[in-house]
């Protein structure tokens, strides 16, 4: 019988389709919750330096594509790199800019009370 190493599991879980993946984040951190606590850099700290695609970008953000494409067309957000016609988006600005959404809808929802 053939050992499992840390290595197989990286590289079979990078081959997931993106939504495979979220579904293991999320059996990851039910798991958590009945057992130990993990910091949001213990189970998404190897995704720092990762980069999405408009659609992941647009998912991540939970706002529709044609919001995603107006945020980036407005300057909002900007693309870390290009390959082709296609945009990547770093972690880093998308998680910034993810807690200035939610500053924002904070905001408007105290103001509203």
């Amino acid at each position: 019988m053939s050992q499992i190493t840390a290595e197989v599991v990286y590289k079979n879980f990078t081959q997931l389709a993106t939504s495979q993946r979220a579904k293991f984040f999320a059996l990851l951190a039910e798991a958590s919750v009945r057992s130990e606590n993990f910091s949001h850099d213990d189970v998404f700290g190897h995704l720092a330096g990762d980069k999405f695609t408009a659609v992941e970008a647009a998912k991540y953000l939970e706002v529709s594509m044609s919001t995603f494409r107006r945020h980036v067309a407005q300057g909002r957000i900007q693309a870390s790199s290009k390959i082709g016609r296609s945009q990547l988006f770093s972690t880093k600005v998308l998680k910034a800019f993810k807690r200035s959404l939610q500053d924002v809808k904070a905001r408007n929802t105290s103001r509203m009370r």
